[in-house]
């Protein structure tokens, strides 16, 4: 990465939403430009809201801290993934792949056509291992609509132990002894067995939200009510009389935290006999602490009395530089809620151990069709730099003959012909540019397709809606009217524009057309085609400036709401329709819903889904062949 240049990281947790903003420095190390947090109601009974929170936290931060429309690096909690450890047989390098395609296939519990998956080879390890990482696609197409909704983009997709581990790797390097770094969090804790270059992670489902509900359930309470009197006036009971010396209700519900805390060292213990007993680990010697939900006093005191080990807590920003305009005081008080932060932020300086890479099925096809521009792009350049080099002999041998012709004034009559010559010239190469022309565009044309398909499909990628048909169409105004076919006084009114397929396209014999308006040169009279003569090609039947896309959606609590904001996605975002036009006096309009969409919002009984239909005007015209 070059010096300076700018990386979003964003650390989307249950509780909780962190954004940093990193600069790489000229040593090759990080800079945070800025940083800031915000915090959402990790209530279970206000799960259905949470995904708008987290939109609303994410663009909150995005405009305190100022980062505009970019690309954001980002990481989902470990809750939302299945992870796991496998070893491999010892295989030839060039095997890896489709060896640990039949692995995936047989430890994720999913279809891999249902997931987004990824793997990375673990050195350090005495059998070659691989740590496989998946999540359901619909899920993670939920959390980065939510990132997108914000008005970040999608760079890179990490998962929080991952992120982490590549944080502690930055800060405290290859210590000699195992260690095991604890980060608790709102839902669930991550635990993170670290010895040498290899290591060993696990979600354990108890976290800051089951402190909280304990009290909720301790005191009769609801758990909004629990959280404030937990940051308020909660700390951990530690043994040894303690509390005795505390007033009498602190006492109590200081007890009802460690109560509801011990079950963690358990689990804790449980996982490092399967550590040790299932992958050959070491038993840790040094515990880190990190996360919100070590933020409890006497946290520290509780696992080293329950755990019988040193414990410190986690500082991942220890070799970052901070600058100028970040508050120092912050940094210090929160450094070990920052480890997933920095992990991002090293992706974007390449000292990132473990490369993870989670994008959804949407990203991945953009980042496809960048990589495709510039070879089309570049063979385009070429293309015209030929016929501009063969343009140029030609004008150079057009002067080389007027020289001539001067010089010789008394042949001129002689030479004539040579004019007719070199005009027939320059008119082919006008012919040949043309033909040039017609490639790119033909070329520009059938990627617009492509981008279209994927555009659509990306805003409408939810589980409610599907699509089943687009269909060109041509002479589409959106807002004319035009009577139906009836033809009666009073018809019903329908919007303008023909297809340009054909309705029974489906059952078009082999060499026929399905476009309408296209007719196929025919043989001449009185003689028959030769038996072994190849389908003519139809001529082009126009141009379409709108698409018709109708599919289904089915009842859920928002209605037939949750196609206009499907459509929404696309008035938003969308270079390729053109939501905008002129009425008879030529002042310009913006198109509302009832223009361009037509809903079923009442069926029959027992129906599972409703029709809709919806007509969007094109950006251009394009040329359909």
């Amino acid at each position: 990465m070059a010096d300076n240049q700018t990386t979003v990281a964003l650390n989307i947790g249950s509780q909780r939403v962190g954004m940093a903003v990193f600069e790489g420095s000229k040593n090759g190390g990080l800079v945070l430009k800025s940083y800031d947090s915000e915090t959402i109601v990790a209530d279970p009974a206000m799960e259905a809201a949470k995904a708008s929170q987290i939109r609303i936290a994410i663009a909150d931060l995005a405009q305190r801290l100022k980062v505009g429309k970019t690309k954001a690096r980002y990481a989902i909690s470990g809750q939302s993934v299945f992870t796991r450890f496998v070893k491999l047989p010892p295989l030839q390098d060039d095997n890896i792949e489709q060896l640990v395609t039949f692995e995936a296939q047989q430890h994720v519990p999913f279809p891999l056509a249902e997931v987004v998956w990824d793997y990375e080879l673990i050195e350090g390890a005495d059998e070659k291992e691989v740590v496989i990482v998946a999540i359901k696609a619909d899920a993670l197409d939920e959390i980065n609509t939510s990132v997108n909704d914000s008005g970040l983009g999608t760079s890179e997709v990490d998962v929080a132990p991952m992120a982490l581990y590549n944080a502690f790797r930055a800060t405290y390097g290859n210590p000699d002894e195992p260690i095991l770094l604890i980060d608790i969090g709102a839902k669930t804790s991550n635990l993170l067995y670290i010895e040498g270059r290899r290591f060993f992670t696990r979600s354990i489902a108890i976290g800051g939200g089951a402190v909280t509900a304990a009290i909720a359930k301790e005191y009769g309470i609801s758990f909004m009510d629990a959280e404030h009197q937990k940051i308020a006036n909660g700390l951990v009971a530690l043994g040894g009389g303690h509390t005795e010396q505390l007033d009498e209700t602190v006492a109590a519900l200081a007890m009802v935290i460690r109560n509801a805390l011990t079950r963690l060292p358990a689990e804790i213990a449980r996982t490092t006999n399967y550590y040790r007993s299932q992958h050959g680990g070491s038993a840790p010697r040094r515990i880190l602490l990190a996360g919100g939900g070590a933020n409890l006093p006497y946290t520290l005191e509780f696992f080293q009395e329950k755990l019988n080990l040193p414990v410190e807590y986690f500082n991942p920003v220890r070799n970052v530089t901070v600058g100028k305009g970040v508050d120092a005081a912050v940094i210090q008080r929160e450094g070990h809620l920052m480890g997933e932060l920095v992990g991002l932020g090293l992706r974007s300086v390449g000292k990132a151990a473990i490369s993870i890479d989670l994008v959804p099925q949407v990203v991945e096809q953009a980042r496809a069709a960048d990589k495709r521009k510039p070879f089309l792009i570049g063979a385009a350049v070429i293309l015209l730099g030929g016929f501009a080099a063969w343009a140029a002999f030609q004008n150079l041998a057009a002067s080389k003959a007027a020289e001539e012709a001067t010089r010789m004034s008394d042949s001129r009559d002689n030479l004539a012909p040579i004019k007719n010559d070199i005009a027939a010239l320059l008119k082919r190469e006008d012919s040949l540019r043309k033909i040039a022309t017609a490639y790119t565009d033909a070329e520009r044309d059938h990627a617009f397709w492509l981008d279209l398909l994927a555009e659509v499909r990306g805003a409408f990628a939810s589980d409610a809606v599907w699509v089943t048909d687009i269909e060109p169409l041509s002479g589409y105004d959106p807002l004319a009217e035009v009577e139906k076919t009836t033809g009666k006084a009073g018809a019903a009114k329908a919007k303008s524009g023909k297809s340009v397929i054909k309705p029974e396209f489906a059952a078009v014999a082999y060499g026929q057309t399905a476009m309408v308006d296209v007719r196929a040169d025919e043989p001449e009279a009185g003689k028959r085609p030769a038996r072994n003569a190849k389908p003519v090609d139809a001529a082009p039947s126009g141009t379409a400036n709108a698409v018709r896309i109708r599919g289904f959606w089915r009842q859920t609590p928002k209605g037939q709401n949750v196609v206009s904001e499907l459509l929404k996605n696309l008035r938003d975002k969308s270079a390729l329709f053109q939501f905008k036009t002129k009425d008879t006096k030529g002042a310009e309009t913006v198109l509302p819903d009832n223009k361009i969409l037509d809903i079923t919002v009442q069926g029959a009984a027992g129906e599972l889904a409703l029709p809709f239909e919806i007509t969007l005007p094109l950006a251009r015209e394009v040329v359909i062949k």
